[in-house]
Order: C-alpha cells, then structure tokens, then sequence
C-alpha cells in the first residue's frame, strides 16, 4: 500500500459514509479529492432489487450517455460484402469474418473494446461464447449489437454508448465517463444510464427497485446517491 495508502485515506477521510450526496455534489467531490495521475475512469454502481436468475429480471440494454465516455472505444465487426464496406466507412477499427474469430480463438486476441456482427455472421461468431461471453463483448441482438444494419451500431458505440447488464448481486456497474469531465458532465451522464435503468423495470419486482446507488473514480472512495 505505502503512498497510495496515505492518499487514499486522506481522500477517503473527505467522505461522510452515512451521508448521501446528489449526484452532482458527488461529482464535485470526486473532483476535488483526486489524487491519482491519470485521467481516472468514474464507474457508477447500481444495486437493484433483482434475481438475474429469472429470465424477466435480467436487465440488460444500452444507453447513450450524453457526453460520451471520454474514452476512444475500438469497434471490432463480423460481417463481409457490403455490410463490411459499411462497417469500414462508418469507422469500425477491424472488420473480418472467420480470420478475425481465428485470431481470437487461436491466438487470445482481444485488441477490442465492442463487438458487432451481422445475423448471417453468428455461426462464426457462436464459437466465441467461451471467449467473449465472460468479458461482456458477445454480440446481442438485445444490445443492438447483432444488427444488419452495422454501421449504426458501430457510429452508436464510437459517440459513447454503452452496454450495461446485471451482475449475479443484482448489481449494475458501468464506467460513466472520466474524472477530467466537468461535474455537470458526470452527473448528467450518470442520470442518463439510472434513467434507463428505471425504464427497465421488471413488473415482477416488488416494492423498492433501487436499493442504492455509488459513484466513484477508478482509484477513489466511493459516494452513496440519494434515492431520488
């Protein structure tokens, strides 16, 4: 720990842990107790009242945060012909078929951060399960990333959507963005992807949907947010 230990107590000394903030206190907080060098990834936490092990409460979709996510995100595509072509101006950074899940199959490759295939492309893609499934990367036709229509998806993934699914906890955790975004930038991100998540809701879920909500930087303490 040493160093790192000192500066994360310190930080972590400027959070009232009963307390809870608004999401743009939060923001500004994160903000003014930074102390790592680099330009940290803010992750918001969602605790929802769920059992992903009913097929009806498995929350999952995408959401396009209004600021982006500050972060250059490498669009990989499975598709050939025109739907390729497509791919290719719309600015997708690999496009390729059997090569392509050869190389991620074979060789561990994994130089990716989203990945899109055409419908036609899923007997290629399916061999990928092992692979892709367990880093969030398998393409979905729930997450609009199983798509004829690739160019779309790959221009929604370049300008800061993102993907979100629940974990086994009932726990939804994204990166919102980055701790140099201004506050009203996080917190507005931040609103966007709880927003969708409430529209989500399963009729199934009794009582309270959210139990609560954190946000924090990638090396910093985390904030509880009121329950609007």
């Amino acid at each position: 720990m040493g160093h790192h230990g000192k500066n994360y107590r310190k930080a972590a000394e400027a959070v009232d842990r009963n307390a809870t903030y608004s999401l743009l206190d939060a923001a500004t907080k994160i903000k003014e107790i930074r102390y790592a060098k680099f330009n940290e990834s803010i992750d918001l936490a969602v605790r929802l009242n769920v059992d992903p092990r009913h097929a009806d409460q498995q929350i999952r979709g995408t959401v396009a945060l209004p600021h982006g996510t500050g972060k250059d995100v490498r669009v990989l595509v499975f598709a050939k012909g025109e739907a390729a072509k497509e791919a290719e101006q719309a600015g997708a950074d690999f496009v390729g078929d059997d090569e392509l899940a050869d190389k991620i199959q074979k060789e561990g490759w994994l130089e990716f951060d989203a990945c899109v295939a055409t419908p036609d492309m899923m007997r290629v893609v399916g061999r990928l399960g092992k692979v892709l499934g367990p880093r969030g990367l398998m393409p979905n036709p729930k997450t609009g990333t199983v798509t004829p229509n690739v160019a779309e998806a790959v221009q929604n993934l370049k300008s800061g959507q993102i993907q979100f699914r629940v974990e086994r906890k009932g726990i939804v955790q994204c990166a919102i963005g980055k701790v140099e975004f201004t506050a009203e930038q996080i917190a507005e991100n931040a609103k966007a992807l709880i927003d969708e998540l409430m529209r989500k809701r399963p009729s199934s879920v009794k009582g309270g949907y959210v139990k609560s909500i954190a946000i924090s930087s990638t090396m910093g303490p985390g904030f509880r947010i009121a329950a609007e």
